[in-house]
């Protein structure tokens, strides 16, 4: 697992002085801008569900229709198109389902055009290492800032072809670019692809297909302000009843006043529903979506609102009193505490967790992690250094070639999620989070800090070291403990030798402490001139030397 650390340490970004990339300064990590709950509908009626199916379905079909039209516009899209579409969809539901739909379309649509830069960085960046790799000789080695050539003249010419693939691949999504043109799956790419490989997805037709009408259903609505609980479209009181206001064609389904039908079943939130209940009682704007889980045959309502940005601490006050430095790996988090000063403190802690098994497993054991890891930083009162590690670049096929394994090991890593759900989790515990560049943290940490900080009593791991060296850069220190030595004849020129103490710091040249005890055979104890002080050493003209006689200058009237 070493390796995968300290890959990342080169390579990441442009190169600087010597062959490596200036280390961008580190900063404090804004919290979360909204919060998100999921509460189950229990006792739901046959009737319920077929009114949601009916309801859901309806509006994902308009939702596909106008992400038709709204791709077809591409970049001509202004805002009198955009009322075009929104009067008729009104038609067909409401204005308000009608704002959703619209809403929703033009999100998915910048989610796509988002998607296509991605793309090209990719295709860009295969493209300029496999053309590096063919202009070396065959079976050239590489050095770590740059591959080699390839190993055979058959490797040689597959990857000439697959330059040549590439080079359309990327003309044709610069095209699309420029014209505006976006690829957009409602229900997913992924799942329609699974329609073609059931045996393996271990699906049958009738299971993918209801996976698939309940991916492309909608039944979702914004919140308002002022309006009665907050929504007017899907309005769940406090007491968890839930109606919803039925589109035109599905008025006459409602069993209540106003063409609406409320549900059966009720909905609390055992998460934050305290907060939620607030903002009902005092109709403040929440948002909901109700969708159905196939797999477990279970209908789910999730409530959504934003909330004011968090007041983060200044750079030096998260400094203050030392962190928490932590590298992520791919099977645990290696922690380690350090002062203000930068150095490590105590013992080194690592917060393991397993990335096998369903999403929703991986989920929970990444949680169950930073759960530990926030109740350590919380119980000393310190904040915390993280990598703000992005591995979209490092983990393409070009870039390691036959290294399936290491690319898969990479691609398993949760850095977004884990990231994501640090910041939102240590915003409601007041913990602060530092964001360091990730260079050369792993291989500066091993070199300076795994050998000094391993005993007979403690096996210190190149992760350890690397967490001692995040959270070194995030107090504002150098990895590396010492530089070079000065050369002897200017070593009061150059200064001291170690880094740990600046040229500003105060006392640095101060007199030397009184020792008790004997010192050297002519000098006592305590009584020696200090050497930091001049005018206490036996050097000719100074005021403090102790012979009887010093010699004046002489007169220059002589």
């Amino acid at each position: 697992m070493d390796v995968v650390t300290g890959f990342f340490d080169v390579g990441i970004g442009g190169e600087g002085v010597g062959g490596r990339r200036e280390v961008a300064a580190p900063f404090v990590v804004h919290g979360p801008s909204g919060v998100a709950i999921r509460g189950r509908l229990k006792g739901l009626t046959a009737g319920d569900e077929r009114v949601l199916c009916l309801v859901s379905g309806h509006l994902g079909s308009l939702a596909s229709r106008d992400l038709k039209a709204r791709c077809l516009a591409g970049l001509d899209h202004d805002s009198e198109q955009w009322a075009q579409r929104k009067r008729a969809l009104t038609q067909e539901s409401s204005s308000r389902w009608a704002g959703s739909i619209t809403k929703a379309t033009h999100d998915q649509w910048a989610l796509a055009r988002r998607g296509q830069i991605a793309h090209i960085q990719s295709l860009e960046a295969g493209i300029g290492t496999i053309t590096h790799r063919l202009s070396l000789p065959v079976g050239e080695k590489g050095t770590k800032q740059a591959p080699g050539g390839y190993r055979t003249r058959q490797e040689w010419f597959a990857k000439s072809r697959r330059l040549h693939l590439l080079e359309d691949r990327l003309q044709a999504v610069r095209a699309d670019r420029e014209t505006g043109r976006v690829r957009v799956v409602r229900g997913g790419k992924r799942l329609l692809n699974t329609r073609h490989h059931l045996k393996s997805a271990q699906l049958t037709e009738e299971q993918w297909r209801s996976r698939w009408e309940a991916e492309r259903r909608f039944l979702q609505a914004d919140g308002e302000s002022g309006k009665r609980y907050g929504n007017e479209t899907i309005r769940v009181t406090g007491d968890g009843e839930i109606s919803i206001k039925l589109p035109a064609p599905l008025a006459h389904l409602a069993n209540a006043p106003q063409g609406r039908y409320v549900l059966a079943a009720k909905v609390s939130f055992a998460h934050r529903g305290e907060q939620w209940a607030d903002r009902v009682a005092a109709n403040r704007a929440v948002a909901y979506r109700i969708h159905e889980d196939t797999g477990r045959g279970r209908w789910y309502l999730t409530a959504s609102w934003t909330i004011p940005p968090v007041q983060t601490v200044s750079l030096a006050a998260a400094r203050a009193g030392g962190l928490i430095g932590f590298d992520t790996n791919a099977d645990h988090l290696a922690a380690w505490r350090l002062d203000e000063h930068g150095n490590p403190t105590g013992n080194p802690r690592r917060f393991f967790y397993d990335l096998s098994g369903t999403a929703g497993h991986r989920d929970a054991q990444v949680r169950q992690a930073l759960i530990r890891l926030l109740r350590w930083a919380k119980r000393h009162g310190l904040s915390i250094a993280i990598e703000d590690l992005d591995f979209t670049a490092e983990k393409t096929r070009e870039k390691h070639g036959r290294r399936k394994r290491f690319r898969n090991l990479i691609s398993g890593m949760p850095t977004s999620r884990l990231r994501a759900r640090l910041v939102s989790m240590a915003a409601e515990l007041g913990i602060t989070i530092v964001a360091v560049d990730p260079a050369y943290t792993s291989k500066w940490g091993a070199q300076h800090w795994q050998k000094p900080l391993t005993s007979n009593n403690r096996k210190t791991t190149r992760h350890d070291a690397a967490a001692v060296a995040i959270g070194r850069r995030a107090l504002g220190h150098p990895i590396r403990r010492r530089t070079a030595p000065p050369p002897h004849d200017r070593s009061d020129r150059v200064g001291h030798r170690t880094v740990q103490a600046e040229s500003v710091a105060l006392e640095r040249e101060g007199n030397r402490p009184r020792i008790p005890g004997p010192r050297t055979r002519s000098v006592r104890a305590g009584c020696g001139e200090n050497a930091v002080d001049q005018n206490a050493q036996h050097r000719s003209g100074r005021s403090a030397e102790h012979e009887p006689w010093q010699q004046d200058s002489l007169p220059l009237s002589l």
